[in-house]
C-alpha cells in the first residue's frame, strides 16, 4: 500500500473515531465516574494522540487518569485485535502504553 493511501486510511479512521468520541461525550449530561471535567475537544485530542501512538485501531474509552504521571487514559483496540491502555500527559504526549489484556491477569470468566 502506498504511503499516501496509508495516510488517507489513518486519517479517515482517526476522523471517524474522533467524531464518535465527541458525539458520545457531548451526549453526556453529567460527569463520568472518573471525575469527568473535560470537553469533547479534549477527549478527541487524547483519542487522536492515542491512535497515533498505536498505529490506528479504535478507541473504546477516554478518561482522566493519574497513574504513571498521566493526565489521560485511552483504551484502544489495535488493528491486530489486542487492547492497550495509552496514558498521556496534559500535552497529549505518550507516557506509557500498557497491555489491557484480561488474559494476562489470570481470570477466566
Amino acid at each position: 500500500m502506498s504511503r499516501k493511501r496509508v495516510a488517507l486510511v489513518v486519517a479517515a479512521v482517526s476522523a471517524s473515531v474522533v467524531a464518535v468520541a465527541g458525539a458520545a461525550l457531548a451526549g453526556q449530561d453529567h460527569p463520568a465516574d472518573d471525575g469527568g471535567g473535560y470537553t469533547p475537544q479534549q477527549a478527541a485530542q487524547a483519542t487522536s494522540a492515542a491512535l497515533r501512538a498505536t498505529g490506528g485501531g479504535s478507541a473504546n474509552a477516554v478518561e482522566r487518569d493519574d497513574e504513571d504521571g498521566a493526565t489521560w487514559e485511552v483504551e484502544v483496540t489495535k488493528p491486530d485485535g489486542s487492547t492497550v491502555d495509552v496514558r498521556l500527559d496534559e500535552a497529549y504526549r505518550v507516557v506509557v502504553v500498557e497491555s489491557d489484556s484480561e488474559e494476562l491477569d489470570g481470570s477466566a470468566d
